[in-house]
């Protein structure tokens, strides 16, 4: 099987500062890199040096080719990003001493897909395949209902998080990953505890409590692997990637988590989001070291 992601690229303009500023505050940084990032690209880089077989969908500006080359060269299909006069989508990043961070978004090119992109995208799909979605870019109820029509599994990541959005995408859903903010949000705006939401299964991260995973068969959870972050971005998508390559690869949900909450465990221990992101070799090595 494979998953196709149809989701954002970014570039992060990340900053490294002491504290986080507050209103009407001006200070000054202790450092500056720049990252692929976005997270729909964290996703399928995720999902990719897990194992799967990924196709991505989206969309640069000019400046942001080098982004596209990068996905290549980690082995994602590209021939679904397209190359637009707009600016490539990008995301001020500020990570403080704690390795928290705040992150501003600028959509760019994320939310200039076209239709007839997703249609084909999704028409080179074969059914069982997934598709992984997340709030980034545009059309995407649009791409869950014609996937789920084609017989795809439909992925979606309720971030960042919309109420609206999500509502409209939940009935084409087949696995929900949230955080444990956003479960309690959605479950909030329906009306319906987070242990009742309308989708057959649901990943829930909870940082450093861990992680869940529930569906028809019942809950299964994972404890945090003990680690010191330094930049906790991308963790999340990090997470969700080996999962759904996890499952894609017929995995138990059970082996899944373990492998994810590995995988989240040593990204936070880097700086960047898609750089931070370890291959599938170090992650059984790590796993192994922990029998």
């Amino acid at each position: 099987m494979s998953i196709l992601c149809i989701g954002s690229i970014n570039i992060d303009h990340v900053y490294r500062v002491d504290q986080h500023p507050g209103a009407g505050e001006t200070l000054s940084d202790q450092g500056y890199t720049l990252y692929l990032g976005g997270k729909g690209a964290n996703m399928s880089l995720a999902a990719a040096a897990a194992g799967a077989a990924v196709r991505h969908v989206g969309a640069v500006g000019h400046e942001g080719l080098w982004c596209r080359d990068r996905l290549a060269a980690a082995g994602i299909g590209v021939a679904d990003v397209a190359e637009l006069e707009t600016a490539t989508g990008h995301a001020i990043i500020m990570v403080d001493a704690k390795g928290e961070n705040i992150i501003l978004i600028h959509a760019g090119a994320n939310r200039a897909l076209i239709e007839d992109q997703i249609a084909t995208a999704i028409a080179g799909a074969a059914p069982g395949d997934w598709l992984s979605l997340q709030n980034e870019t545009n059309l995407v109820p649009e791409a869950a209902a014609r996937a789920q029509a084609a017989g795809l599994s439909v992925a979606y990541a309720a971030a960042p998080f919309d109420a609206e959005a999500a509502v409209a995408v939940l009935p084409y859903v087949d696995l929900l990953a949230v955080n444990q903010v956003e479960a309690s949000q959605l479950a909030e705006a329906m009306g319906t505890p987070a242990e009742a939401l309308p989708v057959p299964a649901v990943l829930i991260t909870q940082g450093a409590r861990g992680a869940l995973y529930r569906d028809s068969a019942g809950t299964v959870t994972v404890d945090a692997f003990p680690a010191t972050p330094v930049d906790t971005t991308g963790a999340g998508d990090t997470f969700a990637g080996y999962f759904l390559a996890a499952l894609d690869s017929g995995a138990s949900p059970a082996e899944g988590l373990r492998r994810s909450s590995a995988a989240s465990a040593i990204q936070i221990t880097r700086h960047g989001a898609a750089d931070a992101i370890p291959d599938g070799i170090e992650v059984d090595q790590f796993l192994a070291d922990r029998t």
